[in-house]
């Protein structure tokens, strides 16, 4: 497994969950991109769109070897993979320690 570019932070919105599952999903598709909390306050408005726009202008030279939405559709099934496993971490009743 890869290690963390980036350790995490407690996740206590749910603005924060998705930010981290992003940072997940590049992560997993060993993008070196790290997302902080004031750049994904300017993208997350617009979502996908967002998204878009961003690996348009930040990583266009990605656009000579792959399709803007091919790019778009991968991370946004990945973040959304990786969203649902946080989620679900977070809402996972903590192990019980035998006595």
């Amino acid at each position: 497994m890869p290690q963390a570019l980036h350790a995490p932070a407690p996740i206590d919105t749910a603005s924060e969950a998705h930010r981290h599952a992003y940072n997940a999903a590049f992560q997993e598709l060993d993008l070196p991109w790290y997302w902080d909390a004031r750049l994904f306050a300017t993208l997350q408005p617009t979502g996908r769109a967002g998204v878009r726009a961003w690996v348009a202008q930040e990583q266009p030279h990605l656009l000579r070897a792959y399709p803007l939405d091919f790019l778009v559709d991968a991370i946004e099934a990945t973040q959304t993979r990786c969203h649902q496993r946080i989620v679900g971490a977070i809402a996972a009743p903590a192990p019980r320690l035998a006595a």
